[in-house]
């Protein structure tokens, strides 16, 4: 990993930092790739169960990309492949949190909105600020299944920054805490997650996506076909014995 991009192992879970505080996290190459190299690592580490993803300092999660770079590099339309985007450019299936620490504009929103879950410090804000700049937002499309139709039109033309306890009453954050106890919350919160059966949670997981891109029947076969490995593994037997024995269950992945 490089100095741009922290890893960490705390139990099962892999916290993610980007590391540039004195350029308020901007996204530039050495950013990218570190991104990239970080959720490679994840997904390829069986001890890693969830991830959580964050900016260094109290002030910025991430500014979004670095315009500086961008303009010295005349940046057009960006190739296939340039951003780091779960569910686009990298394959993740175990689930990640976002700890938003401060302000996530632009590429910073598009950061926190790749994660599955949101915590957010109480003095975090957010906006997608490309019309600001005249750059674009392909990767807000599924913003119109995590927001109501007029409040996506709002972010997206106007780039105004939104504070977090308004994302809250929205939906679209899980959680707003106090900022000095944001890693606290999203640790609990991966930890709750990591100690359940890790089949189930990725199944679960791709069960939310799968049924935001079909209608009701179809998503039910689909749904029917995800779990079948899920109830044939020895963590669905492993799970009721445990209960019936009182005790704790020792979850293996199959």
């Amino acid at each position: 990993m490089s100095d741009a991009v922290l890893y960490e192992m705390r139990g099962p879970v892999a916290v993610i930092t980007i590391n540039r505080p004195e350029a308020r996290n901007a996204i530039n190459r050495a950013v990218r790739d570190g991104i990239f190299a970080a959720f490679g690592r994840f997904e390829a580490d069986a001890a890693a169960q969830v991830a959580i993803l964050t900016g260094a300092g109290e002030r910025a999660f991430c500014a979004g990309m670095d315009l500086k770079e961008a303009a010295s590099e005349g940046r057009g339309v960006l190739p296939r492949g340039f951003l780091p985007l779960i569910g686009d450019t990298l394959e993740v299936t175990k689930p990640t949190i976002a700890a938003v620490n401060g302000f996530a504009m632009a590429g910073g929103w598009m950061l926190a909105q790749m994660c599955d879950l949101c915590v957010a410090a109480e003095h975090a804000t957010f906006a997608i600020t490309e019309a600001k700049v005249g750059r674009g937002t392909p990767w807000a499309a599924p913003l119109v299944h995590m927001l109501p139709q007029r409040v996506a039109m709002e972010v997206l033309l106007t780039g105004d920054p939104i504070p977090a306890r308004r994302l809250l009453e929205l939906g679209y954050i899980n959680q707003v805490v106090p900022g000095e106890r944001l890693m606290e919350a999203a640790l609990a919160l991966a930890e709750r997650i990591a100690g359940n059966a890790p089949l189930t949670v990725r199944a679960c997981r791709e069960l939310v996506y799968l049924s935001q891109e079909m209608g009701r029947s179809a998503a039910l076969r689909a749904a029917r076909h995800l779990f079948q490995p899920v109830y044939m593994s020895e963590d669905a037997q492993e799970g009721p014995r445990a209960f019936a024995e009182k005790r704790q269950p020792v979850w293996k992945g199959r």
